[in-house]
């Protein structure tokens, strides 16, 4: 049985665990708080993050390369990347873009919102994590918060630079689709809608998540108003969708 080594509500992991339902590949998901991840992570052959796959012969430590084994072993219909080389490039590129930018400034954009609402910390963060580490969250939140802030360089302000980049990079999806285009890459779902709907999940919230995930009407007014401005954006409503159309409903 396959191991996905993951933070349950992290986006990257998500895009993982997404990749694999939907090719019907059957794993076992070890789920883990932040911090402890880390040692895990590392037992397992990877690095310090998640997610990290361990097959019979390898461990891949990268949502990316997770994306390209789960091709491998997928029928061509249903791939996620073109088998044309210019065409691979530039999905590539879109992946890797949204990787580095969306990706990191969502998660933090997120956290910061995050961590004055406790309860639903508790409440969401830790679903299907050993027990133990639920009780050792519970009690060291303090301590998670600093280790959480210094990981992700947490510092006053940084929400308002994490928005202006997060909307950016939905400005610049909304504007890929403009042309009316399905997908961002042309009539098919592939590598970069998977991947910009994961990462946008972060302040999205989208009810389809593989984990269960805070409604806005949970939130506080800032953090709804937030949630509701990216549902309410084009490529908002477009990650909507492609987790209304390609991925399952959350059964955890």
């Amino acid at each position: 049985m396959l191991r996905l080594i993951t933070i349950p509500i992290s986006h990257y992991c998500e895009k993982a665990r997404w990749s694999l339902d939907r090719a019907g590949i059957e794993y076992r998901e070890e789920r883990h708080i932040q911090g402890i991840h880390r040692v895990v992570a590392k037992r397992a052959g990877g690095g310090m993050t998640v997610p990290v796959l361990v097959t019979e012969d390898r461990v891949i430590p990268e949502s990316e390369e997770i994306l390209e084994w789960v091709d491998a072993r997928t029928p061509q219909e249903e791939h996620l990347f073109p088998a044309d080389p210019s065409e691979r490039a530039e999905v590539d590129a879109l992946c890797r873009r949204f990787d580095e930018e969306l990706g990191p400034k969502g998660r933090r954009l997120i956290y910061v919102h995050m961590f004055p609402q406790q309860s639903l910390v508790l409440r969401y963060n830790g679903q299907g994590v050993p027990s133990w580490e639920q009780q050792f969250f519970r009690y060291s939140r303090p301590l998670a918060q600093r280790f959480i802030s210094h990981v992700l360089d947490i510092r006053p302000g940084v929400e308002v630079e994490d928005e202006a980049a997060v909307f950016r990079e939905f400005d610049f999806v909304a504007e890929r689709l403009a042309d009316g285009r399905p997908y961002l890459c042309g009539e098919r779902f592939g590598a970069a809608d998977l991947t910009f709907a994961a990462l946008a999940a972060a302040v999205l919230m989208p009810p389809q998540y593989g984990v269960r995930l805070p409604q806005p009407d949970e939130f506080t007014p800032a953090t709804r108003d937030l949630v509701d401005r990216t549902r309410e954006h084009p490529a908002g409503r477009f990650a909507m969708r492609m987790f209304a159309e390609q991925r399952e409903p959350a059964g955890a």
